[in-house]
């Protein structure tokens, strides 16, 4: 059978413009349709613009640091404005950057919605059908607002970089990445910030000594964090002080002008504490972005919140079709769906079966203090064996001259029968790029005593991390 393309890819994200491209320089011919900006939520609403958020707001406290270090230095002020336009820029450079590298691959590129109209063809939005041998969705996620009414007048994380200016206060809901990654930013760009979460302790899945430390650090940042806390009603401040629920038509339409011009928003606890503030953001979880792409019409099968099933080679139950990145929901990370992406590539295109590795992933979150993390919790570990666990917590030389109060955690979990390393949990500035570094060790199984002969760099904070001998727990 003749086919228009070798390869269709449905989604210009980092997964599927990766896929495209190794693809095609196998000789493929690749076609890509993507119907909002090149670069998927990880450049244009997602990791490049948070990250640079993070480093605009990381500056708030260094004026009084530099005091501290002997510079005369006055305290400024932040200019949202200027911000976002140098934002935007480089927003669109990027863009231009991914569009280069397809062209540059020999990819075609279809700047619409796509949808796949049989095992073989896809169908784009205005109405041209194109046949292809594979077919590759990479159509990613997106974010999701909680079932609640009215919950249609609050934000999402795709708007906060839209926002046409910040608001003097944000109640933000949810205890994941995401939520704790904005609050700390938009409190650090001087937004007074409320942050709500249901559950007993912020960033479910983590080390939960490194979870406390860092929601003890938000707390002491001026974050005003509510554990245990879920929303009954939203309002007008007056609707909710007298206990009436929501006519949502009297709140904005529409979030993102992107403050209410009505007023602030409040909102009712299911335990009676009302809330007033400027904006509400739900950082509440993501969905797979599955909806209307006509998958299981055709047989592929999906899950419960609608992620594509596939196999570890990122294989669907129809043979032709593969799905990477958060549209499966396996591991919600941009280099994981790069790493899709390229597998799926290697498998299919150049004939060298290559199945997806997702044991010992690092991640990072960008809260301030940042939390980095490989391998095991301490919980779970002590559930699988018996273990070792070593760790400490200091100020770290530069906050303690300066007289901040700011603490670090250094922490690795050891099996007590092989000696690998299990676990490494990082809570400290810069967390992020010390992770990256234990993690190559602990890929390669390392053991605690090869970081014991590890020579320590100092003085430095991550030093620490080859100079624990003693135990602080065993079992």
């Amino acid at each position: 059978m003749t086919f228009d393309c070798d390869l269709f890819v449905i989604g210009g994200g980092s997964g599927g413009v990766r896929a495209a491209r190794m693809a095609a320089a196998t000789g493929a011919r690749v076609e890509l349709a993507e119907e909002s900006r090149m670069g998927g939520t990880c450049v244009i609403r997602g990791c490049v613009p948070k990250k640079l958020m993070v480093f605009a707001s990381s500056f708030r406290e260094m004026p009084a640091e530099a005091r501290a270090y002997g510079w005369s230095i006055p305290d400024g002020t932040f200019d949202w404005g200027a911000f976002r336009s140098s934002l935007d820029a480089e927003l669109d450079r990027l863009e231009g950057v991914y569009r280069r590298l397809l062209a540059g691959s020999g990819v075609t590129v279809h700047d619409q919605r796509a949808r796949v109209a049989d095992p073989h063809e896809v169908e784009l939005a205005d109405g041209r059908r194109i046949s292809a041998k594979h077919i590759l969705i990479a159509a990613g996620g997106r974010p999701e607002r909680p079932d609640l009414p009215g919950a249609e007048v609050g934000l999402v994380s795709d708007d906060i970089f839209r926002m046409e200016r910040l608001p003097a206060s944000m109640l933000i809901v949810g205890g994941g990445f995401i939520a704790c990654e904005m609050a700390c930013i938009l409190q650090g760009l001087g937004v007074q910030v409320t942050q709500f979460y249901r559950g007993a302790q912020i960033l479910r899945g983590f080390d939960s000594e490194a979870r406390g430390m860092v929601a003890e650090a938000m707390c002491g940042r001026g974050i005003d964090l509510h554990l245990g806390t879920t929303i009954e009603t939203i309002g007008l401040p007056d609707q909710i002080a007298a206990g009436r629920g929501l006519p949502v038509e009297e709140l904005r339409a529409a979030p993102v002008a992107l403050l209410p011009a009505s007023g602030p928003v409040a909102v009712r606890t299911v335990t009676g504490r009302n809330c007033q503030a400027d904006a509400i953001l739900f950082a509440t979880g993501r969905r797979p972005n599955t909806a209307g792409l006509g998958l299981a019409e055709i047989g592929v099968k999906l899950g419960r919140k609608g992620e594509v099933l596939v196999d570890s080679y990122s294989q669907t139950a129809v043979p032709s079709i593969y799905a990477i990145g958060d549209v499966t929901d396996r591991v919600n990370l941009t280099p994981v769906a790069i790493r899709e992406g390229m597998a799926f590539a290697r498998t299919v295109f150049e004939g060298v079966p290559t199945p997806v590795d997702h044991d010992l992933i690092p991640a990072a979150v960008f809260t301030q203090p940042e939390l980095g993390s490989i391998g095991l919790t301490e919980d779970d570990a002590r559930e699988a064996e018996e273990i070792e666990v070593y760790a400490t917590s200091f100020r770290p030389m530069r906050s303690a001259f300066a007289g901040v109060e700011d603490r670090v955690l250094m922490k690795l979990i050891v099996s007590a029968a092989s000696r690998k390393v299990l676990g490494c949990h990082i809570v400290a500035p810069e967390a992020g790029e010390m992770i990256q570094l234990a993690a190559i060790a602990i890929k390669m199984g390392a053991t605690k005593e090869d970081f014991d002969r590890t020579v320590a760099v100092h003085p430095t904070m991550a030093e620490e991390l080859v100079t624990m001998r003693s135990p602080v727990r065993r079992g």
